[in-house]
C-alpha cells in the first residue's frame, strides 16, 4: 500500500501555481483597459449571484457570522468595489505633476500571493481578486485551511468568471490543500512579486 505526503503534495501544488500564476501574470500585463473591464464586470455578474450560496458556505464551514452579513460582504467586495475603482487608472501615466516635471507610471506587479482567513474568507478572495486583476495581475490564494472547501467555491466562482470574459486560465487560482507548508512554499516563491495578507 503506497502512503501519500499531503505536505509534500500541498509543496509541489504551491510551486506548480506559481510558475502557472506567473505565467498568466506575464500575459495579463498586456490586456486593455477594455479587457480588464470586461473580466472585473463578469466576476461582479457571477459573484452577485452566488453571494448568498458563498455566505451560506462559509459559515457552514467556519461556524463564523450569520450569512445575510457574509452575503453582503460578498456584494460589498465585487459590486460597490467595482463602483469605487472602475473608473481609477491603473496602467501607463496615472499623475502628472506639472510644476516639478515629474509623472507616476503604474506597472503591474506579477503574481500576487493572498493569504485569507478563517472569518471572511468567500469576501476577501473576491476583494483580492478584483484588485489585483484591476492592476493588471494574477494572484493565487492560500486559504485557512479551516475556510478550505468555501475558499476554493469562491475561488473557482471567480477563476471560470474570469476566463469567460477572456483572461488567461491561470490568472486566479487557490491551493486545493493548505498546509503551512504550501503557504511557506509560495511566501518564498521567486514568481511572487507581492503577498497580500488578511488575518491572523
Amino acid at each position: 500500500m503506497k502512503t501519500i505526503d499531503i505536505d509534500l503534495c500541498s509543496i509541489q501544488e504551491a510551486r506548480d501555481l506559481a510558475k502557472k500564476g506567473k505565467e498568466a501574470a506575464d500575459k495579463v500585463a498586456h490586456f486593455s483597459d477594455e479587457q480588464i473591464d470586461a473580466i472585473l464586470q463578469n466576476i461582479v455578474k457571477v459573484v452577485q449571484a452566488n453571494a448568498y450560496h458563498l455566505a451560506e458556505m462559509a459559515v457552514e464551514e467556519t461556524g463564523f457570522g450569520k450569512v445575510a452579513d457574509k452575503a453582503y460582504k460578498n456584494h460589498a467586495a465585487s459590486h460597490l468595489l467595482y463602483e469605487e475603482i472602475k473608473h481609477q487608472k491603473t496602467s501607463g501615466i496615472i499623475e502628472f505633476d506639472e510644476k516639478n516635471k515629474l509623472f507616476n507610471v503604474a506597472e503591474p506587479m506579477g503574481l500576487i500571493l493572498g493569504i485569507t482567513p478563517s472569518t471572511n474568507p468567500t469576501s476577501t478572495i473576491i476583494f483580492k481578486a478584483m484588485i489585483a486583476i484591476k492592476a493588471r495581475n494574477a494572484i493565487v490564494f492560500a486559504p485557512h485551511p479551516a475556510a478550505k472547501r468555501c475558499s476554493i467555491a469562491a475561488t473557482e466562482l471567480v477563476r471560470k468568471a474570469a476566463i469567460e470574459a477572456g483572461a488567461p486560465e491561470h490568472l486566479v487560482a487557490c491551493v486545493m490543500n493548505p498546509s503551512l507548508e504550501s503557504s511557506n512554499t509560495l511566501m518564498h516563491a521567486k514568481e511572487v512579486s507581492m503577498i497580500i495578507a488578511t488575518g491572523g
